[in-house]
């Protein structure tokens, strides 16, 4: 029997997907061929070994409008050009090509929206671009048959726009158990205070890591912030940390493959999850982190945001801000740590890790996949 083949493409460096990892890992234990194709830029860091086929390409331009039309045109030709049976578009920054395609050939493609892309805070400030993607989105998501995002709310949001059908696969880590949990000092980390991690690639703007970053100069020397990935507003993060002579409290880390920053969730105490409510697409998130954080152990400092809110208060696993103030950040954070609820909360985590994992959440996707096999 001839092995079926899938590509699946998104427009990051693979490096930090994990949802992306995840799904290619589901095909393969579904019996499929997959090539994984994304794109490389100049830092980069090098791809751990999978046990998938992964293409990277190369691009003059990494940002802008350039980088967008070029690394759409390199895709199609791509997909065009390699043998595929099925097509699998991560967001609509790869859907054009993939439609295309897919159409060209007579194969079925699925669509995994990991947001609500238009709604993003970059688009809501630029509208030219914002009335691009959304004509783009217009003209192909009514057309698809095969559609999945990241959580119900945002489902409901697409199916009542474009009355299309989208399952549900949430952002729920596959977490191997881990041999040795590196200690504090192994990872030159304090053993005497109290760490707060933000962690994720997109700690962007409104998402609250500013108001973080200030409420530090409200805490004493016994609490650190560790932040851990990449975003627009990391450069400005840390011109704020040294303007506000907050070195000693808050420590940057680059982003790292998801099984070395699991060492460093599961040694903090808490962990920051704090968008702003400024946007439908920040409003209906509900971020990788927030199982990170779970799986890891610990506790949940988060906005009220619709889908984070009922987890949390779900499984009683962590407490809320009510507003961006960087004194109530603060206090908010040093409160709920010194409290008899804080250790309720954390061993919480246990019960919530063990409902909300990957091998229930996957099956939805295995569905998906076992449907375009009967066209």
């Amino acid at each position: 029997m001839v092995q079926k083949k899938i590509i699946v493409s998104v427009i990051n460096d693979l490096v930090t997907d994990q949802r992306v990892a995840r799904s290619c890992s589901v095909l393969k234990e579904l019996g499929y061929e997959v090539l994984l194709v994304g794109r490389q830029q100049r830092k980069s860091q090098q791809l751990q070994k999978r046990d998938y086929d992964c293409i990277r390409l190369k691009l003059l331009f990494e940002a802008g409008p350039q980088f967008y039309l070029f690394f759409n045109i390199r895709l199609f030709f791509v997909l065009l050009f390699h043998k595929a049976d099925i097509l699998l578009a991560n967001d609509l920054d790869t859907l054009l090509p993939n439609y295309l395609v897919s159409k060209l050939k007579g194969i079925p493609l699925i669509y995994d929206s990991h947001e609500l892309f238009c709604e993003v805070p970059e688009l809501q400030v630029n509208p030219a671009k914002k009335r691009i993607w959304e004509w783009l989105e217009k003209r192909i998501v009514p057309n698809l048959k095969y559609c999945l995002t990241v959580n119900q709310s945002i489902a409901n949001c697409f199916t009542e726009k474009y009355k299309v059908p989208f399952s549900v696969v949430r952002n729920i880590p596959n977490y191997p158990k881990i041999e040795h949990l590196k200690t504090r000092t192994e990872l030159q980390l304090p053993i005497d205070k109290k760490i707060a991690i933000l962690q994720g690639a997109g700690i962007n703007v409104d998402r609250g890591s500013e108001e973080l970053v200030e409420a530090f100069n409200y805490l004493d020397d016994s609490y650190l912030l560790l932040i851990i990935g990449s975003g627009d507003v990391i450069h400005t993060l840390k011109e704020k940390v040294i303007t506000l002579h907050l070195q000693t409290k808050v420590r940057f880390m680059d982003k790292m493959p998801a099984s070395e920053l699991r060492h460093y969730t599961a040694n903090s105490n808490i962990g920051v999850t704090i968008d702003k409510d400024t946007n439908l697409n920040y409003h209906f998130s509900l971020p990788n982190k927030v199982f990170d954080y779970i799986h890891a152990g610990i506790p949940i400092l988060a906005s009220r945001l619709p889908e984070i809110e009922h987890l949390i208060n779900s499984y009683h696993i962590g407490t809320f801000i009510e507003g961006h103030q960087p004194q109530h950040i603060a206090k908010q954070l040093s409160d709920f740590l010194t409290s008899a609820d804080y250790e309720v909360c954390k061993s919480n985590t246990q019960l919530a890790a063990k409902i909300n994992n990957w091998e229930t959440e996957k099956q939805q996707l295995i569905q998906l996949i076992h449907a375009t096999t009967k066209e």
